[in-house]
């Protein structure tokens, strides 16, 4: 089965300030007309614009909001706002409804929400889908909505090509995202009319946020101001003073809303079906000739990504467009004659190499049941063939168990080579039918990935309309959405059959595009081969070894935690004096800021005083009652995340949970898992741990948990060639301990433990491109201690300086960096104009080849460990990989051999210059072998 049904959830939401756009668009370019004098040129910006935006994001759901027509809940607030502006130039205003139309026509969603202003409409997604744990990109040229930047919210200015994360925000404006709306609120807007404080400027409003804090923070220290010493600062408590309420009006009227009831969810802004015919009007009748032709000649609508105009192209790999092949006449047939199948049957025992793919009930390989199957022997020739479609009047089909018998020789042999798109699936579906699927020769998603595992979602819709320009048929168009979707066996012949067929023949010629692009690349073939692929049948066993999980002790666990979440709940109330909802934001604000006074640490976006866990955690230093409620939190969490949700995932048939592995999700190489998410099962904490002592061993047997120890800091020193971390992995010291001996200068029996601490923040820090900046934050220390630190790190460790300044000029002349193996990691803003996305290209440029390295090793190891398993016949089976750590459920006989021969595979899965050291344990749980 194909993975049509992928969705976008790893893919940022891309927001669109298109009003802010619109503007900028018609004042930046020259007035341009068509040949009856229509006005264009804004029109041609912003939908050039959101072309970029959908390259450069491919995959992502990008939504447009513009300002409504009339007055906003700021009007009512104050009736100068926005008052000076001039009324809507005529030339822009006949623009409007032809935009609208073009991107209706896209069918990007697209938002005008009467009373409130776009700004606002983005701050309420952005808060969604940060709530969601989503990451957005905003894309405008609003310097206000910088309120808006978290961990999971960056601008995009697609004019300037300015990106702005919280550093970003830092290095702006001198003061971080929760500030934004105070720094505002002092100095004002003269664009949107918003008064502010009289006097105060840039430099002052930066003074007095530096220097004192937030805006509530100056107003209760207005005695200190005269003590900041900035020019005018002896007179500008009595200023501030006089102008209170205007400032905080100012700050009412700064505020991007974040809570508005918008009409729809997060879910429902999904790009619909692009209507070329309205699209190839619209830009004949605007008389936009290139995209007229590219309507016209089949190639895509949406450009096959590019860098950006900031970006230059220097790896020949990463610049080249891509060729489109010419399309292709397609001829399907469906099976339902035996006839028929045999001479398909015969075709394919002759073919060099043909695409196979499965039609399921499910996306779940543990519970899916074979509807039909597809295969397809040359580009645009391909067959379906259904088994079980159940419909009313469905046709007479072929005996499912007749068929999959005759395909069962042709299946299992090795010779027989098979190209599939993420075959994994399939294999695991066709072993429930006692099929062992061999001869996998090719994987267009893994193809896909390894030629540039961030240029596109590997997917086969996203592939076949970048590498082939075909606009597939989607599940949905066939199935419907939400509740009402039907199951594969429930759709009608007519429209399942060249969907099914449609599955192959892409396959086959995505393979036929990808495979000579790949070939170009001696060493990424090497990955595909020796790594990827051979990987693909180990993952299939892995995910149906599954994990054995007591549900019993995962019931008792969410019992206890229920009772001591009523227990933090009374002694909450009794701290509080009155009952309240723990997990009400407005409840608690109420009650810790207006009721009890604590300090305001900071704002939401709206104003109001946050309650966010930071905030929390600061607070809980100095009072009982938001460490009540913090622990409260994290136990609900637990619970409902884990606790209760784990055995509800528990497969009756065998007792265990079934994760599934992906391999082509993240950009470095490492697997990531779902359903459960193995990778997120938290440790750090006693009733962490005990979900983990869930995860049992059947009787006899034990589990066993290897991983590598420090295994990316070995990477570092391998690539660095560093003298002292060699020496120090060499001799097997601490090599936090050697660190902090050589950057304080002590005897390394002289360490303490904050020295080693610190000494471990700044070597793993400096692997993930961590600032002076973050350091100091991470250790709560002076920003020039932090550069200090980083300075005397860099002065006992010089290769590791000479290993990140040759990489940083290795990536900016070729456009991207290897891991060991050779896998290839693109930066396309390595060479950015803009400084802040050159230096964050820089920091992935350092990281990447560690953290590929290390995937690259540890898939190494899981295909040296299956063979070795495999050949000596040990009654043993991993069960789980987590980051750098293997999982194996192992019979207590074999222990001794087992683990000696785990870590002697694992060991010599690389060679560096410095050793791999396994650290392996035993149990009958999880947290006890780990």
């Amino acid at each position: 089965m194909s993975d049509h049904h992928d969705t976008a959830d790893q893919k940022p939401l891309v927001l669109v300030d298109g009003s802010s756009y619109l503007y900028r668009a018609f004042h930046a370019l020259p007035p341009l007309t068509n040949s009856r004098g229509m006005p264009t040129g804004a029109v041609k910006g912003v939908v050039g614009m959101l072309r970029r935006l959908q390259a450069d994001y491919a995959g992502s759901t990008v939504v447009v909001i513009f300002d409504a027509k009339g007055k906003t809940f700021r009007d009512d607030i104050y009736p100068e706002y926005k008052a000076q502006r001039p009324p809507m130039p005529d030339d822009l205003r006949c623009q409007v409804e032809p935009l609208y139309e073009i991107i209706r026509a896209t069918s990007m969603p697209m938002l005008v929400i009467e009373g409130v202003e776009a700004d606002d409409v983005i701050g309420t997604l952005a808060t969604r889908a940060t709530e969601a744990g989503r990451n957005t990109v905003v894309s405008t040229g609003d310097k206000d909505l910088a309120q808006l930047v978290n961990e999971h919210v960056t601008l995009v200015n697609t004019m300037s090509n300015y990106v702005m994360d919280i550093p970003g925000v830092h290095e702006k404006f001198g003061i971080g995202p929760e500030l934004i709306i105070d720094f505002l609120a002092l100095m004002g807007d003269k664009v949107d009319n918003i008064p502010g404080v009289p006097g105060v400027g840039n430099k002052t409003a930066l003074a007095l946020l530096q220097g004192l804090g937030s805006l509530d923070t100056i107003y209760a220290n207005l005695d200190k101001v005269a003590e900041l010493g900035f020019r005018g600062s002896k007179t500008m408590g009595k200023k501030l003073e006089a102008n209170k309420e205007q400032a905080y009006l100012s700050y009412e009227l700064a505020t991007i809303r974040t809570d508005l009831d918008l009409g729809c969810k997060l879910e429902d802004l999904v790009p619909g079906e692009e209507q070329k015919d309205k699209l190839l009007k619209y830009f004949e009748e605007l008389e936009f000739r290139g995209w007229v032709k590219e309507l016209k000649e089949g190639a895509p609508s949406v450009p096959a990504k590019k860098p950006l105009p900031s970006t230059v192209a220097v790896a020949a790999e990463a610049s080249d467009e891509i060729e489109i092949p010419a399309a292709v006449e397609t001829h399907y047939e469906t099976v339902l004659e035996q006839a028929q199948f045999d001479i398909w049957l015969e075709q394919l025992k002759n073919a060099e190499l043909f695409a196979f793919d499965t039609e399921t009930t499910s996306l779940d390989y543990m519970e899916a049941e074979i509807v039909g199957v597809s295969f397809a022997v040359e580009a645009g020739k391909a067959a379906y063939v259904p088994l079980a479609h159940d419909y009313l009047d469905a046709p007479v089909q072929l005996d499912r168990t007749a068929v999959l018998e005759a395909l069962k020789p042709l299946l299992e042999d090795d010779s027989c080579k098979k190209v599939g798109q993420n075959l994994k699936y399939d294999r695991s579906v066709l072993a429930r039918y006692d099929i062992d699927l061999k001869g996998i020769a090719f994987d267009t998603m893994l193809e896909s990935y390894v030629l540039d595992s961030t240029g596109t979602r590997h997917d086969m819709d996203s592939l076949a309309k970048k590498y082939l320009g075909v606009e597939t048929i989607h599940f949905e168009d066939i199935a419907g959405k939400g509740a009402k979707q039907l199951t594969f066996n429930q759709i009608a012949l007519e429209q399942a059959g060249p969907y099914a067929a449609e599955d192959a023949d892409i396959t086959l010629r995505l393979h036929q595009t990808l495979w000579p692009q790949l070939e170009k690349n001696p060493r990424l073939v090497d990955v595909f081969k020796d790594i990827e692929l051979p990987l693909v049948p180990i993952l299939s066993r892995i995910e149906r070894n599954g994990a054995l999980v007591d549900a019993g002790r995962l019931g008792v666990q969410s019992q206890e935690i229920a009772e001591r979440l009523h227990e933090l709940q009374e002694l909450a109330w009794s701290e509080a004096g009155e009952e309240f909802n723990l997990s009400s934001p407005k409840q608690l604000q109420a009650l810790l800021f207006d009721k009890l006074g604590l300090p305001v640490i900071k704002k939401t976006p709206k104003g109001q005083p946050s309650t966010a866990e930071e905030v929390l955690v600061e607070l809980a230093r100095s009072y009982k009652l938001p460490k009540l409620i913090l622990e409260h939190r994290s136990l609900s969490k637990l619970k409902s995340t884990y606790t209760d949700k784990l055995p509800q995932m528990i497969k009756p048939a065998t007792g265990r949970v079934h994760t599934s592995y992906h391999q082509a999700v993240t950009a470095t190489g490492r697997l990531s898992s779902s359903d459960p998410n193995l990778q997120n099962i938290p440790v750090r904490s006693g009733e962490g741990r005990r979900i983990r002592q869930a995860f049992v061993a059947r009787p006899g047997y034990k589990l066993v948990a290897a991983d590598y120890s420090q295994i990316e800091l070995r990477i570092m020193a391998h690539l660095s060639g560093d003298k002292g971390l060699l020496t120090a992995f060499a001799e097997g010291l601490d090599v936090h301990r050697a660190t902090a001996a050589e950057v304080f200068d002590v005897a390394l029996e002289d360490v303490t433990a904050d020295q080693r601490r610190s000494a471990k923040a700044i070597n793993f820090g400096l692997i993930y491109g961590m600032s002076a900046f973050g350091l100091a934050k991470q250790l709560e220390i002076p920003r020039g201690d932090a550069q200090k630190y980083v300075e005397l790190y860099f002065a006992r460790y010089p290769g590791v300086q000479k290993y990140m300044d040759e990489t940083r000029a290795l990536a900016h002349e070729q456009g991207y960096v290897e891991t060991l193996a050779g896998r290839r990691l693109h930066l396309p803003e390595i060479n950015a104009r803009n400084k802040m996305r050159q230096q964050a290209a820089e920091r992935t440029a350092i990281n990447a080849p560690m953290q590929g390295t290390a995937a690259d090793i540890i898939k190494a190891a899981m295909i040296a460990v299956d063979s070795w398993l495999q050949d000596d016949s040990y009654d043993a089976r991993v069960i789980m990989q987590v980051h750098d750590e293997l999982v194996l459920e192992v019979k207590e006989e074999q222990l001794d051999d087992v683990v000696a021969g785990l870590k002697e595979c694992m060991s010599a899965a690389a060679t560096l210059d410095v050793p791999l050291v396994v650290d392996a344990g035993i149990g009958d749980n999880w947290d006890e072998a780990h």
